[in-house]
């Protein structure tokens, strides 16, 4: 099951975030780490939900924000990278976790948008 895999890279990933909060608060940065440490902890906490959603439209809806949280995360990333607050080999390899999250949420969302899509048309064909 792929939101499985997803919901335990997301929980891996907020792991190594925390890990990175904590340097970058002892190194006085706090606004940036602070948004990087909120986006990527709700990434997981969407799709807990959504994986104990009460309907598809509630599945998608939780994983679509789950999939803005993502995108928010890489920006903090990218920004950290771009103002040397994060070295370039740890900031990499958190940016391509990170995008791999992402892509993993795009094709659940799409996946999910599709399947909604042909039970509304099942349901116009009865």
């Amino acid at each position: 099951m792929k939101e499985g895999l997803v919901y335990e890279k997301t929980f891996e990933f907020a792991l190594k975030i925390i890990e990175l909060y904590k340097k970058l608060v002892n190194e006085n940065e706090y606004i940036m780490s602070k948004q990087l440490l909120r986006s990527s902890t709700s990434i997981g906490a969407n799709i807990k939900e959504a994986l104990n959603s009460q309907s598809k439209k509630d599945f998608l809806s939780k994983m679509n924000i789950a999939l803005k949280k993502s995108s928010e995360t890489e920006y903090w990333l990218e920004l950290l990278l771009a103002t040397k607050y994060l070295d370039v080999e740890n900031g990499e390899n958190l940016l391509i976790k990170c995008k791999e999250i992402n892509k993993l949420l795009s094709s659940i969302v799409k996946t999910t948008k599709k399947t909604i899509e042909k039970g509304v048309q099942n349901e116009n064909t009865k």
